[in-house]
């Protein structure tokens, strides 16, 4: 089992007073919290880990207006280990006729190209308890002297080439020629398929494979479902 006579320190993003989250947090033993304005995610934890907590609502809408992957690709770029937190049940999206495949291809591309953590809570009451738990589990582990397993870069241009060459049809050279390009990870995903066709190794079939994976346009129909705009 994990000590909870260790204090916990999370910092909560001034913007987050109005979720029950803060409240449920300093009601918990041996837990600090501290509240300002954090310029990435909503919460930090023990100075080690940057979380974004969004309700499921938030999420879907968050996809369908673009702020979904500018905001997944600064945590990737942070300092910190970055985690997406997603509260709710899925009864809170059935208002927005957002189909399921929409979700899955927007989690798939924040899990396993930009490597963020999704972790599942049912409300403001499991995350708070997540977070408490996080913040054990990795005290427990750095006590024992436990090393995490995976390649993360420490220098920012190498996180940056490596989050780009988790995109479709990417190695090293093109991730360079890329990041050279547009300057930015964010500058890559906000480009347009023409735009990105102008790098050297970038041909239309590429270009349009990273669009479907990192912007899918997807279209609100009566019937409440979604199409998304695959490729030719």
């Amino acid at each position: 089992m994990l000590k909870n006579d260790h204090t916990v320190n999370i910092i909560a993003d001034d913007r987050e007073n109005k979720s029950e989250v803060i409240k449920l947090l300093t009601g918990i033993k041996n837990v600090n919290v501290q509240v300002q304005r954090l310029s990435i995610g909503d919460y930090q934890v023990n100075n080690r880990v940057i979380v974004e907590r969004k309700t499921l609502k938030d999420f879907a809408i968050s996809i369908i207006d673009g702020r979904l992957f500018k905001q997944t690709i600064r945590l990737a770029n942070s300092n910190l280990m970055g985690v997406l937190i997603l509260e709710g049940t899925n009864r809170d999206t059935a208002d927005l006729g957002i189909a399921r495949q929409a979700m899955q291809g927007a989690l798939i591309t924040v899990s396993l190209i930009l490597g963020i953590p999704v972790l599942r809570a049912i409300d403001a009451a499991e995350t708070a308890k997540l977070l408490v738990f996080m913040a054990r589990q990795i005290n427990h582990l750095a006590n024992d002297g436990i090393q995490r397993h995976g390649y993360r870069p420490k220098n920012k241009r190498k996180r940056q080439l490596f989050i780009l060459q988790g995109l479709p049809g990417i190695g090293h050279e093109r991730a360079v020629r890329l990041l050279d390009t547009f300057g930015s990870v964010e500058g890559v995903i906000s480009a347009s398929s023409e735009e990105l066709q102008v790098v050297e190794g970038i041909g239309k079939k590429i270009a349009e494979k990273i669009k479907w994976v990192v912007g899918e346009q997807i279209i609100p129909y009566d019937n409440n479902e979604v199409l998304f705009d695959e490729l030719r």
